[in-house]
Order: C-alpha cells, then sequence, then structure tokens
C-alpha cells in the first residue's frame, strides 16, 4: 500500500508542477483560468477564489489547468481574457511554461541530492573501491579505501597512469606504494578474469566534496542543472532509438507505461529517500520532453498550431485544431493501454516488481 502511496504522489508532484507552469504564466498574461484542479475529474469538492475554482478530484493523481478559450471559440464570455485570442509568444510561453517548470524540478531535485550526498569531483589519489576474491590484490593485503601513491618509482594521480603501468608490468613483480607508506609486492596477471584486470581491483579517482552549506544550494543549482542537461539528452537519444526501431518494424523491449514507472518507484524508493528523489528528477525531465513532442493533445503539438499560424498569416480553425488534438488524445490513450497490458503481461511472467525492473533494465 506504502509503494502505490509514494507512485501517487510523485505523480502528482510532476503533473502538478508542470499544471503549475500553465498556471502562472496564464495568470501573469492575463488569461482566465477557470479550474486548477488536483487529480482528476469528477470534482469531489472546489471553491472559488476570485475568478479561478480550485478543486480536488476523485482520482487522486496529476493534476489540470483549465483556460478560458483554451481550444474553442465556443462558450467565451470574456474574449480579452481567452487564451485563443492571446498573441503568438504569449500562447507560446504560455505551452512552454509546463516543460520549463519539470526541467526546473528536475534542477532542484538533483540539487537537493547533491546538496546532501555531497558533489563528485577528480581528485589526485587514485583509491581503490572494490577487491575481487581471490586476484594478485586480494591475496597481497590491499584492501578497498587504500590509496595508491606509487607503482615502482613512479608517482600516480590519475587512473589512467595506474592502469598503463600495470599494463607495462604483467607477469612480473611490482611494488605498489600507498599513501601512508606502506610498500605491497605483487605479480599483475598476464590473462586476467574477464572484468577483473590484472590485479583484480576497481579504482577511481572521484572524491565525495562536502562544501559549507551555505554554499551547497548553489554547488547542487549548478550541478543539478547540468544533470537535467545531461538526462534530457539521454531522453532525447532514447526516442531516436525507439522511432528508429519503430521505423524498422522493431518493438522497443526497455519501454515502459504506468506500470513499469510503477514497479520502478517501489523498487527506487526502497534504496532511500535521496534515491526517490533523483528518481523524480528524472522522470520530470522525461516528462517535459515528452511534453514537448510535436504530437497532437501535446503541449508540443499545440506550439505546431502556433508555428503554422506564423507561416500561414492566419489561425488554423479552432474547431479543427481541436479535432486533431481529441484524434491525438485517442491515439495516446491507446498507445498508453497497450503498453499498459504488456507491462502486466511481463510483471505476471517476472513474478514480482523487482524481477520486473531488472528485465526493462536488462
Amino acid at each position: 500500500m506504502s509503494s502505490i502511496l509514494v507512485f501517487l504522489a510523485v505523480l502528482s508532484v510532476l503533473v502538478l508542477v508542470h499544471e503549475l507552469g500553465h498556471f502562472i504564466v496564464a495568470r501573469l498574461a492575463g488569461v482566465w483560468v477557470e479550474e486548477f484542479g488536483f487529480g482528476l475529474p469528477p470534482r469531489v469538492i472546489g471553491k472559488k477564489i476570485g475568478q479561478t475554482i480550485y478543486s480536488i478530484n476523485l482520482f487522486p493523481f496529476g493534476g489540470f489547468v483549465r483556460l478560458h478559450g483554451e481550444s474553442s471559440e465556443q462558450g467565451i464570455k470574456k474574449p480579452t481574457k481567452a487564451f485563443l485570442f492571446k498573441g503568438k509568444m504569449v500562447r507560446l510561453g504560455i505551452l512552454f511554461a509546463g516543460v520549463l517548470m519539470n526541467f526546473l524540478l528536475a534542477t532542484v531535485a538533483f540539487g537537493i541530492v547533491y546538496s546532501i550526498a555531497g558533489i563528485p569531483r577528480e581528485s589526485k589519489n587514485v583509491k581503490i573501491v572494490d577487491v575481487a576474491p581471490g586476484g594478485p590484490a586480494q591475496t597481497s593485503g590491499l584492501l578497498v579505501g587504500d590509496i595508491i601513491s606509487k607503482v615502482g618509482e613512479e608517482e600516480i594521480e590519475t587512473t589512467e597512469e595506474f592502469i598503463s603501468l600495470i599494463e607495462l608490468e604483467k607477469g612480473k613483480k611490482t611494488q605498489v606504494e600507498l599513501g601512508d607508506g606502506k610498500i605491497v609486492t605483487l605479480v599483475p596477471r598476464e590473462n586476467p578474469p574477464e572484468g577483473e584486470g590484472p590485479l583484480g581491483v576497481a579504482i577511481s579517482s572521484i572524491e565525495i566534496y562536502y562544501p559549507p552549506l551555505w554554499q551547497r544550494p548553489f554547488y547542487g543549482a549548478y550541478y543539478g542543472f547540468q544533470d537535467a542537461i545531461y538526462w534530457g539528452r539521454q531522453v532525447v537519444g532514447g526516442i531516436g532509438m525507439v522511432l528508429n526501431g519503430l521505423s524498422k518494424g522493431e518493438v522497443p523491449s526497455d519501454l515502459a507505461g504506468p506500470v513499469g514507472i510503477y514497479a520502478l518507484t517501489s523498487e527506487v524508493s526502497k534504496v532511500g529517500t535521496l534515491a526517490l528523489i533523483h528518481f523524480v528528477g528524472i522522470l520530470s525531465v522525461n516528462l517535459a520532453i515528452l511534453n514537448i513532442l510535436p504530437f497532437p493533445a501535446l503541449d508540443g503539438g499545440r506550439v505546431v498550431f502556433v508555428i503554422i499560424e506564423s507561416l500561414i498569416g492566419k489561425r488554423v480553425t479552432p474547431r479543427l485544431e481541436a479535432a486533431f488534438h481529441t484524434v491525438g488524445m485517442a491515439i495516446l490513450l491507446f498507445l498508453l493501454l497497450a503498453i499498459t497490458a504488456r507491462d502486466i503481461q511481463r510483471l505476471i511472467k517476472a513474478g514480482s516488481l523487482t524481477g520486473f525492473v531488472e528485465g526493462v533494465l536488462r
């Protein structure tokens, strides 16, 4: 039950932040926001504050913003406050606001993780982070956490230097000096098992830096933004791979719908709060990118109609645009149901959420 509540909370935060972007910019642009709802209709309760109804709806996930004159000229009571009658730049600003808010949420989420867990940065210390059982490193007494300062007489400051020197010493007795001055003698293997290397160690020169508390929000914002950009590129690349596969008649095996997201959220939440916050950031970037795709019913589809209006010099008939978005929504719902059905089949076959997640990530 708790995993369901976490999933609903994550989904609601993602969608509400997106809709909040539309809400804020619409209000600033003088567009009448008729309703700002939490959850999906039917409405349970609603309170009108000013000219906007703030509602809580029956299905407790997500949310929505209903703008006056959003998709049809019918029923417009206040033309000066109707979305359809606003200028192109205003409409584009309102449409892009949701996407920007999701990127902002991702930046904040990643920033929180960095502020608490520390900032990874390159150092001049080559540290052992794992030791394979039975390898030369374990036999000679090297331990996780040891810092390697020299191989033979050569000082070591980067992982690349260490790897290249050990490669030259394969099959020979080699002295390795540690940061505390201890010297270890070992023989790097000439034919090590796959994935272990000559010594059977994993090394890293990355250290975790904890800035002063007052500096952490600034570091967090900087690195959080970098992560948001990184994941944005990953999502775009992933979409490109999916489209390329579909063009060849291949169904992507790692594509997941609501069931998959629920399973991933459930598993990530078991790791801890920071892992869940980081996952929220990744999902938020996904939502931003998907929403700006030029497909009817999505924000990107509405942007396309504004661009068409600019190119042809006149507005596309609202009724025609509404029809396109209705068809687009029907297609999206069909795809969602199809992906959900496949996810349920995979979940049953896997026998558990953990098995399902492993199958998706494999």
